[in-house]
């Protein structure tokens, strides 16, 4: 026997009144299906501001596809350009640009449960599955103090950031413009996004350790990922009481490893180029190679050109872009623990061993799955739009490596280029466009689809062991 359902109260009648069709509309869809909607809506709306002429620059004019492409990137944090931001947009523009990179490196679905915290309307449960999603977190029942834990976090560091590139850049611009452009570049380092108000990105301060240093830290910071940072803190805090988690080893461990191995690759391969180290001093060497190595984490600025660098250090460069940075961060790629999964499982059979064992603790097989499942889908995407840049592609002046360069870079929503960006076609703009949003909202949607529904076998059918596999 049911019991009846309990009387609608004007507490009950206040919360329908209060849900309007976007609350609906998120309760219709999946987490991934309204990240993914979240962002499109989000690129179309920014183009649209940076489509109208009150945000260009004076006698500067910006198509729709252009003005597509920024927002994409902006909204993305990639950092590609078709158009100058420096000179094509007015501060206006670049104000809006400011605001798209911070929105996208936090997450859209973020800033709507900062406003409804605001604004006290409570987060129900399905909204905090959506919020779990966005922040890669664990669970969904800490995830509103986590929101604004990582609100605080960021604005900390940001103006941390901006405080300490003020230093350099109000001397050289002034003080409105100097601090302007500090609080640009840092909400732009910190999330990833490599976007400069400097024609020439960062070239001009591949010997100033102050700039490249903060920059550097920043996007270290931003692309190691909320739950790693505040884990760290916490446990710095409290090592008793927080302990350091398994995902957060793994995370600090393969950022370390790949930063040490990017730094020595720069410098190595590099060392004799006279196009990019050859010319610098020892400590401007060191300084440039450990720069490179952290931006090729999906930052985008850059102090050397990586149009005058040798193959084997682009090589190197693509493989870093790829795997990207940590899950839950404002960086992009397949990820680190992705990566790390990935190669110990390969390993671990090689070996013949069955499991893949990571501090003390064994990696289950769905996690193996879903890790070799973002790879390949990865893979799979980048060359398909790669192909299609070769197909469109009518530049004869545009080299086979600076495509797959190119797509590798929106892709992983690093932004760096081998100066090929502004020299490609509309129809090129738009499979660059593809990829940069679904670089950014890949990854962890195709990730998250596979394993949302987890549909029971009603039959099992026998184990097949004859089928070759190497």
């Amino acid at each position: 026997m049911s019991l009846p359902p309990p009387p609608r109260t004007s507490v009950d009648s206040a919360a329908r009144v209060r849900k309007g069709p976007l609350s609906r509309i998120g309760s219709r869809v999946s987490p991934p299906q309204l990240i993914a909607l979240s962002f499109a809506v989000g690129i179309l709306v920014g183009a649209a501001l940076l489509t109208l002429p009150l945000t260009h620059g004076p006698g500067r004019g910006v198509t729709f596809l252009q003005a597509l492409f920024t927002a994409t990137s902006a909204l993305c944090v990639t950092g590609l350009n078709v158009v100058d931001p420096a000179r094509d947009f007015n501060r206006l523009g670049q104000v809006v640009i400011l605001i798209l990179i911070q929105v996208g490196g936090l997450g859209i679905i973020t800033f709507g449960t900062v406003f409804a915290l605001l604004t006290r309307r409570r987060v129900n449960y399905s909204e905090r599955i959506r919020l779990a999603q966005q922040v890669s977190a664990f669970s969904a029942g800490d995830v509103v103090p986590l929101i604004r834990n990582i609100f605080l976090y960021t604005f900390v560091i940001e103006g941390v950031g901006a405080l300490l590139l003020a230093l350099r850049f109000v001397p050289l611009e002034g003080w409105g413009r100097g601090l302007f452009y500090a609080v640009f570049h840092s909400v732009s380092a910190f999330n990833n996004a490599g976007f400069a108000l400097y024609s020439d990105n960062y070239l001009r301060f591949v010997g100033d350790p102050l700039v490249s240093l903060v920059t550097a830290f920043l996007i270290i910071l931003g692309g190691l990922g909320f739950l790693v940072q505040l884990n760290v803190v916490a446990h710095l805090l409290s090592p008793r009481r927080h302990r350091l988690l398994v995902h957060s080893k793994l995370t600090l461990t393969m950022t370390g490893v790949l930063l040490l191995v990017g730094t020595l690759t720069y410098l190595g391969l590099e060392w004799n180029n006279p196009r990019t180290l050859a010319p610098l001093g020892l400590g401007d060497k060191l300084l440039a190679s450990f720069f490179q190595s952290v931006v090729t984490r999906t930052a985008g600025f850059n102090t050397l050109d990586y149009g005058a660098m040798g193959l084997a250090t682009l090589f190197i460069s693509i493989i870093l872009m790829f795997i990207g940075a940590n899950p839950g961060s404002t960086g992009g790629g397949i990820k680190t623990s992705t990566f790390y999964v990935m190669m110990a499982s390969a390993w671990s059979m090689v070996r013949g061993r069955g499991e893949v064992v990571l501090f003390g603790r064994r990696i289950d097989r769905e996690t193996v799955i879903r890790a070799m499942t973002v790879g390949l889908l990865s893979i799979g995407l980048v060359n398909t739009m790669f192909i299609l840049l070769l197909v469109f592609n009518t530049n004869p002046n545009i080299l086979f490596v600076q495509l797959f360069f190119e797509a590798v870079s929106a892709f992983a929503t690093v932004g760096l280029s081998m100066n090929a960006t502004p020299l490609l076609n509309p129809a090129q703009e738009v499979i660059l466009i593809l990829l940069m949003y679904l670089g950014r909202i890949g990854p962890l949607t195709f990730a998250v689809a596979f394993n949302s529904r987890e549909a029971a076998d009603l039959v099992r059918y026998p184990a097949e062991k004859d089928i070759l596999i190497g």
